[in-house]
């Protein structure tokens, strides 16, 4: 039997997941969605035809509880789903879509022994080419690990991690979007500064950036061979490329991403030490 979803928090990650579920083939009757904006849950109901309904509703039949809401919301959140009647028939598990938050603050919000799972994605699960890395809580299983892999294949790719490499994956690739934005906007800066105009500096960016991504992923090289590739000696691509090292590109990525793990991890220990005090936090610092 195909499993029942539920969708809590009906934003741009909840819709990005709710649109990527049904483009591939979901039915609408096994998806509900959790928003409390009236506008806006009527909005996602008319463009979906899905269910928009409370936490009750939506959990209780469900197999699979996504909360996608922001890491305010989440105590409350927390506290209406432990509320639910549970269904013998239905064997639950939460998946969090929250950055910054361990499994154990669900483990410990939820009736004892309920399974979690933790999800890192990252911004292109809009466009459906997310980078998700999830790990298992305490209780979850093989099986429910592997629906939840399924479900978030709908909207990109998936990698299972253990969850004390969550930090390294929120720099890498959590946050790793916008450092390609960076880099976009600088070439297009660059390039208004050697003539172009800025559209079509941006044009030449855009593509550059996006074929490519696609040679990295259907290639089958790796990132040096195919730098490598294109790296005649004594060409305009290796004097480019000796400025870049002398500039510090590689040392500057190395500083930012481990800044980006101390922050994650600095933002999960609070959130264990709130949570075993019973002090709810919004997650931000």
């Amino acid at each position: 039997m195909a499993e029942r979803v539920a969708i809590i928090g009906g934003g741009k990650i909840g819709e990005a997941l709710l649109a990527g579920l049904l483009a591939s083939g979901k039915p609408t009757r096994d998806v509900a969605v959790v928003e409390r904006d009236a506008d806006r849950a009527a909005e996602l109901a008319a463009e979906y035809k899905v269910l928009v309904t409370d936490i009750a509703t939506a959990a209780e039949n469900a197999q699979i509880v996504v909360i996608a809401v922001k890491p305010d919301a989440v105590d409350s959140v927390l506290a209406e789903l432990g509320k639910v009647d549970d269904n013998n028939d239905v064997e639950r598990v939460t998946v969090t879509l929250v950055a910054g938050l361990p499994a154990a603050k669900y483990e410990n919000a939820l009736p004892a022994g309920s399974p979690v799972v933790r999800v890192m994605s990252n911004m292109p699960l809009l466009v459906n080419e997310a980078m998700s890395a999830l790990s298992a809580g305490r209780y979850a299983t093989e099986e429910q690990v592997a629906a939840v892999s399924n479900l978030l294949g709908s909207v990109g790719q998936v990698m299972v991690v253990p969850e004390s490499l969550m930090d390294a994956v929120t720099a890498i690739s959590g946050s790793g979007p916008p450092y390609v934005f960076l880099l976009a906007e600088s070439m297009i800066d660059a390039g208004v500064a050697l003539g172009l105009t800025r559209a079509q500096a941006a044009v030449l960016a855009r593509q550059t950036i996006r074929g490519a991504g696609a040679m990295l992923t259907e290639s089958g090289m790796t990132s040096t061979d195919l730098r490598a590739a294109v790296t005649s000696p004594g060409g305009t691509t290796a004097a480019a490329i000796t400025e870049l090292e002398r500039g510090g590109l590689r040392s500057a990525m190395y500083s930012a991403t481990a800044a980006a793990a101390a922050k994650s991890a600095k933002l999960s220990r609070r959130s264990e030490v709130e949570s075993s005090t019973g002090n709810g936090g919004d997650g931000r610092d």
